[in-house]
């Protein structure tokens, strides 16, 4: 293939990925509670220099006191300083770093042939790169203002510089920078990252210690320090390690009640043997032992996905069921071939780990890494299937209605996902985002009355009132109290303003608000009351019902 047509497809898949993840952008699917918040503190910093609690420009943003890296916030910001503050303004860098990574694979597996001089066919970058384009998981992660989605392009754009600096070490202090914003963006990357550096040193000691630069490398290090030293800081304070420790497998209560039934079975619950066999350690490895292998399972890869609706689409994995045949090809391949694939499976191995640390898993988001070395992997095998149908087609006994086939599924199976996507997700997984506030905030807009009181059934509403109101940082900061945490970590703010949040109880709350709005769920609402307007969601279901009190 020549290099002007290599140019031309390359520049095609990249316009198809940017379609995917620009189409419909700022309107589906609806603003969820974590979007909102990266939002209006990029607001509330933009009108105040602090955000939303009043902390002047945090590393850590405490938004429902889980300390969220700050990283995207402040790629947010530009974008809400030009467009305002809107749905496009959060998601558009999310979106392009997800059309970015599309490129960066494309560049990285370059790299990786040209590195170890493979005799991989030279589609096969462009496979990688067009399975990223068309992939559900990614897909679905860069239409968001998704933190871990920009953390996956920072550390492809880590490896890739890496794997450069290998031969030239001029690459390296990029490579570092990469790996250090990648920090500054998601949790999982500060599990992630460290090992996979490991991974890249040992992968690469010979070729590095033959062509080493010791000025360039030290001056990299050094460069690392510097850049850290600010999370370095806060990642040792307890506040910033709020949201791991709410989540971490550690902090699950219920090995102990395991460990002390199972020690009850004794005659002496403390003797040596009973401690040995059952203890803390032993449920912990056991737990992350579980947790890690449900990332490799078929159901979460191929059928079903994250249990969480959030992180998913109706009736698909987090990959299309023909990878794998496709991943079943690469594995036999590489086990013939296993010169050069040391990144990609140590990549693989490694990135469910940050997922596997925590109580809810599979785990989509926390593991998405995982798709850079499974698309890797599938776009080697399906080459591995296009060369050899080249080689049996050029001895003219294999019909062309093969490559038709594949094409036909291909084509179908991304049509379907397509189809998935904007046509039942919404509906399917009617809470998966916060659908109706949007309409509900513009009618409270018109509406004059006191006090507004809103149900909690749905997510953080106060931020996505906030946000949908453009209601001034200055007064919000000034005026309100966050709760303290619930049994997962997360605070609220009950209330702000004429606006106050709770769970509607209406025969008790008619008697208590009185010449107020009473906004509640139609499960709330019971069906004899004055309703004065429903608010519907784009996707059709009726989320709030409004009562003049």
């Amino acid at each position: 293939m020549k290099l002007i047509s290599k140019n031309k497809i390359l520049i095609a898949i990249l316009v198809l990925s940017a379609i995917l993840r620009f189409y419909r952008l700022g309107t589906y699917p609806a603003l969820n509670a974590d979007e909102a918040a990266i939002g209006y503190n990029a607001y509330s910093l933009l009108q105040t220099g602090k955000d939303e609690h009043g902390n002047p420009w945090p590393t850590h943003f405490q938004s429902f006191n889980d300390y969220k890296p700050g990283g995207y916030f402040y790629m947010v910001l530009p974008f809400v300083r030009v467009l305002g503050l809107n749905t496009w303004s959060i998601r558009l860098p999310g979106a392009t770093l997800g059309v970015l990574t599309v490129l960066g694979i494309y560049l990285l597996v370059n790299e990786l042939n040209k590195n170890h001089r493979s005799l991989v066919t030279g589609h096969w970058s462009l496979i990688a790169s067009l399975l990223l384009a068309i992939s559900p998981w990614h897909i679905h992660f860069s239409r968001g203002g998704w933190e871990v989605n920009a953390a996956t392009f920072f550390v492809v754009l880590g490896v890739y510089f890496f794997i450069k600096g290998v031969k030239d070490n001029n690459y390296l202090s990029l490579s570092v920078i990469a790996f250090v914003i990648s920090l500054y963006t998601y949790h999982a990357a500060r599990v992630l990252v460290p090992f996979l550096g490991i991974s890249l040193l040992v992968v690469y000691r010979e070729k590095m210690l033959a062509k080493l630069n010791i000025k360039m490398f030290l001056g990299s290090v050094l460069l690392a320090v510097v850049l850290l030293l600010p999370l370095a800081y806060e990642i040792v304070s307890p506040v910033a390690s709020s949201r791991a420790s709410s989540v971490s497998i550690f902090a699950d209560k219920g090995f102990v009640d395991r460990i002390n039934e199972s020690r009850g079975r004794y005659e002496d619950s403390n003797s040596l043997v009973a401690k040995i066999l059952h203890n803390k350690p032993k449920e912990i490895s056991l737990e992350f032992v579980r947790n890690y292998s449900d990332h490799f399972l078929g159901e979460f890869l191929f059928l079903s996905g994250d249990d969480i609706q959030r992180n998913k689409v109706p009736e698909f994995g987090q990959l299309y069921l023909w990878q794998f045949p496709l991943l079943v090809i690469a594995a036999f391949a590489i086990a013939r071939r296993p010169r050069m694939w040391g990144v990609v499976l140590a990549w693989l191995v490694i990135a469910p780990i940050p997922a596997a640390l925590t109580f809810q898993s599979p785990h989509a988001l926390r593991a998405q890494n995982m798709i850079i070395p499974l698309t890797v992997l599938s776009a080697y095998g399906l080459s591995e299937v296009l060369n050899y149908l080249q080689k049996v087609i050029n001895k003219k006994y294999l019909p062309i209605t093969i490559y038709c086939l594949l094409i036909t599924v291909g084509i179908w199976s991304f049509a379907r996902y397509i189809h998935q996507y904007y046509v039942h997700m919404a509906k399917s997984y009617p809470y998966s985002s916060q659908y109706g506030v949007e309409e509900l905030s513009q009618y409270l807009k018109t509406n004059d009355s006191k006090r507004v009181v809103i149900t909690t059934r749905y997510d953080q509403p106060y931020i996505l009132l906030l946000f949908y109101l453009q209601y001034s940082p200055e007064a919000f900061q000034s005026a309100h109290v966050l709760s303290g945490r619930d049994e997962y970590g997360f605070s609220t703010v009950p209330a702000f303003d004429r606006y106050e949040f709770k769970a509607i109880d209406f025969e008790r709350d008619k008697l208590v608000y009185k010449n107020s709005l009473i906004v509640g769920s139609d499960e709330e609402i019971p069906d004899e009351t004055n309703i004065i307007k429903n608010i519907y969601g784009e996707n059709g279901f009726l989320y709030f019902q409004v009562v003049a009190n």
